[in-house]
């Protein structure tokens, strides 16, 4: 069986192509999202979702989140007692998911598609198939987010030589597609985003703003207490989308008080960020060689575009109403289902070709030589240029600067820098040259070839000699080697995750003890409420269980809305 997944910043979505349709799977708790969370408990289990969430503020140096910001890097989070790379939190999270989806279906999931951003690099795109192979599965094609999104919105069924630009503001990321529809193919012809834009950033923002109103040192505040009242303005973001105003009483730094924010003063705060959205939006109509006029329709996808201000800056910009009727949320898990299905060649699906295109410039360093015969190095020459439709095959001719020189380096690079140092190097490759032979008669051709999953393969050819070698990117900094991908597999395989069936009264105490931590003047009756779960827990009568957990979610409610 073939799976969708949505592996997301702030919530993850599994599906699959079933009777014809689309359909996501439910967590433990009933819900389609998955909070990407995960938290550590005293006795060494695994917490995830939900439940990971609520302890970010109860037990903030056990618990982590918005992790996919930094895969591709070599960055570690301890947990615990032993630290975890952005690969293997990712691959903890997958495997939550894959329970929910074998519950689901009753059989074992082996294959998944993995919706990326389109803007994910070589290294972030590598880095999450990692993560797969580290959770067990095998990742038979990775696809662009806004790719997807349009495979939700039914885009490869409207009417021939349709345009369709796709805007995807999730949690941590944001991405822009320009898609053409014709002759059965979905054509993405410009991509553009930024990988460290999204819905956190806001929330970042509201907490500044928040503190400075106050007059409060965020720099003073514990792991908790910052945790707690992110939480709260989480649920601010979320009304400023439905309200004009919105008021709530803030508890850190040993005090309480009030604060309000309206939703025009959002905005204006939050223009720097509407112009981070532009420039994307822009240099992707740009690199499509488009008008506003010439787009047929305009999809926002992701969870942070309900913000009204997302969707009035793209109308100001293209002059029409964007399209929002399928859920934000799950659109681009959606589409990633539809893809897999498509992978499996399921019958009920009109035959329909991907294409995407490569997001950055591929290229290697060279030396360029002045007047007085003198070479300075690190320029950028350019082999694949972005937005070029994958896969894609290209090649140069390269020399080497002096005659008799007896070893060439080809260094490979992405980026969209004219020199080298402001770009990301991905690896190298070093000949050895015939000996004692002129300049111009020891060319290297080199070929760069990009697929559609993101693999770059580099061939470099000595024509003096006419041997070919291949340049595989494992040494990427920040990336897992095979051998280093096995012996965290190994150790991922003795770790535990708490049971899918005890989900649900794991994440119920979860949410009782956050609550607790907020809410001071509740905290004696929030204690009685969590005693008495713990001690029916203990009598391990399913049904009284139910009948318990049933009635303190009620009770705990009650207390969120403040009734």
């Amino acid at each position: 069986m073939i799976v969708g997944i949505d592996l997301g910043t702030t919530n993850s979505l599994i599906g699959a192509f079933i009777d014809g349709e689309p359909r996501l799977f439910p967590n433990a708790l009933g819900d389609l999202l998955t909070p990407s969370a995960v938290s550590i408990d005293d006795h060494g289990d695994f917490i995830l979702g939900q439940a990971a969430r609520d302890r970010l503020a109860t037990h903030p140096d056990r618990s982590v989140a918005t992790f996919k910001r930094w895969m591709g890097s070599a960055r570690e989070t301890r947990l615990g007692e032993r630290g975890f790379r952005p690969e293997e939190l990712s691959a903890l999270l997958l495997r939550s998911l894959l329970a929910d989806a074998e519950a689901a279906l009753g059989a074992k999931v082996e294959e998944a598609v993995i919706s990326v951003p389109a803007y994910f690099s070589d290294a972030q795109r590598k880095a999450t198939r990692a993560a797969g192979e580290l959770a067990g599965i095998r990742v038979e094609r990775l696809i662009n987010e806004p790719t997807a999104a349009a495979l939700a919105y039914g885009l490869q069924e409207r009417r021939e030589g349709s345009r369709f630009l796709v805007l995807d503001l999730g949690g941590g990321t944001f991405d822009v597609s320009i898609l053409e529809m014709f002759d059965g193919v979905v054509e993405v012809h410009a991509s553009a985003g930024d990988n460290f834009l999204g819905g956190e950033d806001f929330l970042e923002l509201l907490s500044a703003t928040c503190c400075q109103d106050l007059g409060i040192d965020a720099r003073t505040l514990s792991a908790a207490e910052l945790a707690q009242l992110r939480n709260r303005l989480e649920r601010v973001k979320r009304e400023l989308s439905a309200n004009a105003r919105v008021r709530l009483e803030v508890r850190a730094g040993g005090r309480e008080a009030p604060w309000e924010i309206d939703e025009s003063r959002f905005e204006r705060l939050a223009e720097p960020l509407i112009q981070r959205m532009r420039a994307p939006l822009e240099r992707a109509m740009r690199d499509a060689r488009l008008q506003p006029a010439q787009l047929d329709e305009i999809v926002l996808v992701g969870g942070a575009i309900r913000m009204p201000l997302v969707a009035r800056m793209v109308s100001r910009m293209f002059g029409r109403l964007p399209l929002r009727h399928v859920n934000p949320d799950e659109a681009i898990a959606r589409g990633a289902a539809i893809a897999a299905g498509l992978k499996s060649r399921d019958a009920r699906l009109e035959e329909v070709i991907l294409t995407d295109v490569c997001p950055y410039t591929l290229g290697t360093e060279v030396s360029r030589q002045h007047e007085d015969g003198s070479h300075q190095a690190g320029f950028f020459h350019p082999i694949i240029q972005r937005n070029s439709t994958v896969p894609v095959s290209r090649e140069d001719t390269f020399y080497p600067v002096h005659d008799n020189q007896a070893r060439l380096s080809i260094d490979v690079y992405q980026g969209e820098s004219p020199m080298v140092a402001r770009n990301v190097k991905l690896g190298e490759l070093l000949l050895d040259l015939p000996p004692r032979t002129p300049r111009h008669d020891n060319g290297v051709r080199v070929r760069f070839t990009y697929d559609v999953n993101g693999v770059l393969q580099v061939e470099a050819t000595v024509l003096a000699s006419d041997r070919t070698h291949e340049l595989l990117l494992e040494q990427n900094p920040g990336l897992l080697s095979e051998q280093e991908i096995r012996t965290r597999l190994a150790a991922l395989a003795n770790l535990k995750i708490h049971p899918r069936d005890k989900q649900e009264n794991i994440a119920l105490l979860a949410r009782a003890e956050r609550l607790y931590e907020e809410h001071l003047h509740e905290r004696s009756t929030l204690q009685q409420w969590i005693g008495d779960f713990q001690a029916v827990l203990a009598s391990q009568d399913e049904e009284r269980i139910g009948e318990h957990r049933r009635g303190l979610e009620a009770a705990l409610e009650r207390l969120e809305a403040g009734v």
